[in-house]
């Protein structure tokens, strides 16, 4: 059996990189994925949707050193499900309501956000409000 996951969303924070005790890097980092769409009753609804991606090897320290907070980046991974639940890990926020998070192994990561635009400081995506994605930006 197989599956693949394909993302293309705004990196929420800044990477963080870490090494595994046998010496491999991992890179976890979060990407929030937008859809703009108009409900029934006529109302535009946006929605973001988080995932928490993790990097592992050359890949991981590949994006430790280009993503930044704002930047535009497409990941193929596969889901990695909660021990616990089999599926995306629960949690209660501080406000009291249910939370969860999907959680993404990546295989492959691109840069979709040009080297110009990473100095010149792309605009950030604020967790909870990135900005929306254009459909025209999607590579496929």
């Amino acid at each position: 059996m197989f599956h693949t996951l394909i993302l293309v969303g705004n990196v929420g924070r800044d990477p963080e990189m870490r090494y595994t005790p046998a010496g491999q890097a991992v890179t976890s980092f979060s990407v929030a994925c937008n859809r703009q769409y108009t409900s029934n009753n006529g109302e535009t609804v946006k929605e973001t949707v988080w995932f928490r991606v993790s990097a592992w090897g050359k890949q991981a320290e590949t994006c430790n050193q280009y993503l930044k907070k704002g930047s535009k980046v497409l990941v193929e991974g596969r889901l990695t499900p909660d021990k616990e639940t089999g599926g995306p890990r629960l949690w209660k926020g501080q406000d009291g309501s249910a939370r969860s998070s999907y959680e993404v192994t990546a295989q492959t990561v691109r840069f979709l956000t040009s080297r110009g635009e990473a100095e010149a400081g792309a605009p950030a995506a604020e967790e909870g409000t990135a900005a929306p994605a254009d459909e025209g930006d999607i590579p496929f």
